[in-house]
């Protein structure tokens, strides 16, 4: 029996003993194909030579120092690295150890900045139904993944509240034009800053492409510069959540730049390091920057791990190789590929209804009836039947339930590293074909 309190304490997990580009190997010597990176994690797939000996000379040279008394040469330059050419006005990095604490630290900055420029009575924060922020209580405040939320939802801070995800396949009325449907969205955000006040909002935080919760749903064209305008005229900074979809994973660095918008603070985490090292991050612009250093000049706020040197190291090679092999422009590219795959083998599917998303960041919704788009029910089990057929089909994917509300509704993500070929791309739709095949019999 495990020592290890794992996410289930009834599941018997396989365990994983070696992993080589695309393919992970069990200790019974099974072979799976890591279709989706764990959770888009595994961007350049696993075991890079050069991202090892890059860690292992930095755990060699200097492990540790505390960034209260020292920066190191490895944060410099990724933070460099990341904002040294300002993308979209943003300047300035800061790193933490995962996601969530890269959410944490933009909703305490957002708030600081408010405070610094007099405006203290800013406390709230929007956000979107079916998103998902991270694990800790002020990111699962903000978020609204229920299922996720609701062991703690007595005690989770009140000063959230959420407005509709920008959902076309669920939301978007038959007949309704993208612009109508934006212009619906950005008076709802408007009704609701309205109402609790706009000089009381903090912030409004978003996924670009919404990730995990509701399966790699993209924003109709025109979403991101309403809701920009609508901040901007009250006053709101704009947090773009990119942990998941970001850092190439949809064929473009950054997501928002697909949109025409930039944010005053992004997140960013699982492409940032691939897997190799424990980082997440805060992209900040330089208006925010200029906020903090106008009143205090202090950010009060500070992790023993940030700015960690030897995570810093990893993650700067893993986006060396990435920026010197090309491979942002090559997950657009396979990207193109894998969903005309997908829609080949599954735009057809009795039970699949929609085949989203963009880049290597791809979804499949599961439904039981295409024509009326409704749901299997939650006692079908069908992202668990999905995940345990994939496995045994020997591909593992990213299936999630409650897809349409929080309760109902089933989709998989599949998201492969951006090295993947087109060969290994055909080999993960067949294995996934294989396993639906077996859940829908």
């Amino acid at each position: 029996m495990s020592s290890i309190l794992h996410r289930s304490l009834s599941a018997r997990l396989p365990t994983a003993v070696r992993g080589e580009g695309l393919r992970l190997t069990l200790d019974t010597g099974q072979e799976i194909l890591d279709a989706s990176g764990g959770a888009a994690v595994a961007c350049i797939g696993h075991g890079n030579a050069r991202v090892a000996a890059a860690i292992g000379a930095q755990a060699g040279r200097m492990a540790y120092a505390h960034t209260g008394f020292f920066s190191s040469a490895p944060a410099e330059e990724l933070a460099s690295m990341l904002v040294g050419h300002r993308p979209g006005g943003l300047t300035h990095a800061f790193f933490v150890s995962s996601g969530s604490e890269a959410v944490e630290s933009a909703l305490k900055l957002a708030r600081q900045y408010h405070v610094e420029r007099g405006e203290s009575r800013r406390v709230h924060f929007v956000a979107r139904r079916q998103s998902y922020h991270g694990a800790s209580f002020g990111s699962l405040a903000i978020g609204g993944n229920l299922g996720r939320r609701k062991p703690y939802e007595d005690i989770l801070m009140p000063n959230t509240s959420r407005v509709s995800a920008c959902f076309p396949y669920h939301e978007q009325g038959a007949g309704e034009a993208d612009a109508a449907y934006v212009a619906r969205l950005a008076a709802e955000l408007e009704a609701e800053f309205v109402r609790i006040g706009p000089e009381r909002v903090i912030a409004f935080v978003a996924e670009t492409v919404v990730g995990a919760t509701a399966g790699c749903v993209s924003a109709v064209p025109g979403y991101f510069p309403a809701v920009r305008e609508v901040c901007d005229r009250h006053g709101v900074l704009l947090i773009l959540d990119e942990i998941m979809c970001g850092m190439g994973r949809t064929g473009i660095t950054h997501a928002w730049e697909r949109e025409g918008v930039t944010p005053d603070i992004q997140v960013i985490a699982k492409g940032m390091g691939g897997g190799y090292v424990p980082i997440g991050g805060l992209l900040v612009s330089g208006r925010v920057i200029d906020g903090l250093s106008g009143g205090s000049g202090v950010f009060v706020h500070g992790h023993t791990y940030q700015a960690h040197p030897v995570a810093c190291a990893g993650a700067l090679e893993v986006q060396r190789i990435i920026a010197e092999e090309g491979l942002v422009a090559r997950a657009a590219a396979r990207g193109t590929y894998l969903a005309h795959r997908l829609h080949d083998v599954f735009g057809e599917h009795p039970h699949v209804g929609d085949v989203r998303g963009q880049g290597l960041f791809l979804a499949l919704e599961f439904v039981e009836d295409r024509a009326t788009r409704r749901p299997f029910a939650p006692a079908a089990r069908v992202a668990e039947r999905v995940k345990h057929a994939s496995l045994d089909a020997g591909v593992a994917v990213y299936p999630s339930a409650g897809t349409v509300d929080g309760v109902v509704g089933d989709h998989a993500i599949i998201a492969p590293p951006y090295t993947v070929t087109e060969a290994e791309v055909d080999e993960i739709v067949d294995r996934f074909a294989k396993a639906l095949a077996r859940v829908f019999t």
